[in-house]
């Protein structure tokens, strides 16, 4: 299993903490997308005209198995 302990464990992330390369889920941009219209992934939040963020617990919650 991967070693996720430099993931934050409250707080927001931007999407290039959450996917690969640098994040803990192994997928692309266009997936991550796909994901959060069709319900698999966490909705985002606008902080700003252009700033998205995620809630890292909703993100933890889905790469501990429990999303």
């Amino acid at each position: 299993m991967p070693n996720y302990t430099a993931f934050p464990t409250t707080g927001f992330v931007r999407l290039s903490a959450i996917i690969a390369p640098r994040g803990p889920i192994p997928v692309s941009k266009s997936t991550w997308w796909a994901g959060i219209k069709d319900g698999r992934f966490p909705k985002p939040m606008k902080l700003g005209a252009r700033v998205t963020v995620w809630r890292v617990e909703d993100v933890r919650a889905l790469f501990e198995g429990e999303g």
